[in-house]
């Protein structure tokens, strides 16, 4: 499922363009949090995705993102160029191809591999789809495939890219978010060749004027409370806060419950809208299993932090990452066993502790976690000053070991700090 959200920098309190996302897969789904350096490749390579192996480019750029343990791609992350990018299960009248092809979290990886921007990573992935499809087992191993949206931004625009199968259509967008249905009327502003021309043939679209995406491709069948409630929701509260948007702000929309605030309120059940809230508890059909919220500055010379989570965003602790640096291996780990080295599974052990009474054990969670995030952020701030003394002085690498350095103490901190309040609560 999932959402996403962007702030341009018009829309925010200093200027600087906010992405955001919730993945929400199966419950129980690791989704490691993985980094890739920058490449040049030989001729004739080739890039071995989940399911099909595909040409490779002769450069690709330095990237990181959430990756579910059995998936080659992403299903949000960033590039050295300050390009973000987050997809969504989008269903359309059109069946999926049957034969295997790229799926949504490979064009996630793909687009941040290739795109120096929001524009041309779209069309990355536009062409993509157009010359590989879209198929093969998505929700899990041995679970359905679906289409995909895209919310793609980097520090100047962002835009919105729905597909379907080989067809897409997409349009910029300054204030909002994406869910799991499609949403471009006839605003769209590029699109492939044949969008209007393949709805008129299968009889979806008859209108006079220009195609309306979401009246001729959006599947009617799929029960529209899976989605229609967190459109609205998360678009209304960019509004509340527009031109005020911060760290602060984007995190409590992630850890959104209605009424129940950061904490989940048990009890409705899924023929209800409100089962299914912007940080998803909505088993079995989906569940928040990791969260990204990235700030994308012009000026890149500086480390720039990225701010991940792990599981359910309300139970757990937003950490900062960044591509300066090489990120702590217990944030990489993970698969489809437990294992207590993984910071995946702590964090699910965690949210596992708090969901036998989410609205007592979530307040004392949010209280645990408030001095830590307090020292994490002096820290931050204190470690990223002194890489840009390094930078500044030539030596780039020590630059990069302060990174390191740093990132590797608060990921050892917020596990300790996770074990001790599972325990507290247990």
């Amino acid at each position: 499922m999932c959402d996403s959200l962007v702030a341009a920098g018009a829309e925010t309190a200093d200027g600087v363009t906010l992405f955001a996302k919730n993945s929400d897969r199966k419950a129980g789904e690791c989704q490691p949090f993985l980094q890739f350096p920058e490449m040049m490749h030989p001729p004739r390579s080739v890039a071995r995705c989940t399911y099909v192996q595909i040409p490779q480019v002769a450069e690709t750029y330095r990237v990181m993102g959430h990756s579910p343990w059995w998936v080659w791609g992403f299903e949000q992350g960033v590039n050295e160029h300050g390009l973000a990018i987050g997809n969504h299960s989008i269903f359309s009248n059109e069946p999926l191809e049957e034969r295997l092809g790229l799926i949504g979290m490979d064009l996630v990886r793909l687009g941040l591999e290739r795109g120096r921007d929001a524009r041309e990573a779209l069309e990355v992935i536009a062409a993509l789809i157009e010359t590989h499809g879209q198929g093969g087992p998505a929700l899990a191993p041995d679970a359905a495939g679906y289409h995909n949206s895209f919310l793609l931004a980097d520090p100047r625009e962002a835009w919105l890219l729905e597909t379907s199968n080989r067809r897409w259509a997409a349009r910029r967008i300054r204030l909002g978010s994406a869910s799991n249905h499609f949403s471009l009327g006839s605003d769209w502003e590029i699109g492939s060749r044949d969008l209007e021309a393949f709805a008129r043939s299968e009889g979806w679209w008859r209108g006079a004027g220009r195609i309306d995406v979401a009246a001729a491709y959006r599947n009617r069948h799929i029960p529209k409370q899976i989605s229609e409630g967190r459109k609205r929701r998360s678009e209304a509260l960019l509004l509340a806060r527009r031109g005020q948007h911060d760290l602060e702000s984007m995190q409590g929309i992630l850890r959104d419950h209605l009424e129940g605030g950061s904490a989940w309120q048990p009890g409705s059940t899924p023929a209800e809208e409100r089962f299914f809230t912007l940080c998803a508890h909505s088993n079995p059909v989906h569940w928040t299993t990791a969260s990204m919220l990235a700030p994308l500055p012009e000026d890149r010379n500086a480390p720039w932090p990225v701010w991940i989570s792990f599981g359910t965003p309300c139970t757990g602790i937003f950490l900062p990452v960044y591509l300066d640096g090489l990120i702590p291996a217990s944030l990489a780990r993970g698969g489809e066993v437990a294992t207590p080295d993984s910071a995946w599974w702590v964090m699910k052990s965690l949210q596992d502790a708090a969901s036998a009474d989410p609205v007592r054990h979530t307040p004392v969670l949010r209280e645990g976690w408030a001095d830590l995030e307090e020292r994490i952020e002096t820290e931050r701030l204190r470690a990223e000053a002194a890489a840009r003394r390094s930078s500044a002085a030539g030596d780039r690498d020590r630059a990069a070991e302060i990174m390191s350095e740093f990132m590797a103490s608060s990921v050892e901190e917020a596990l300790k700090r996770a074990e001790a309040l599972r325990a507290s609560i247990a």
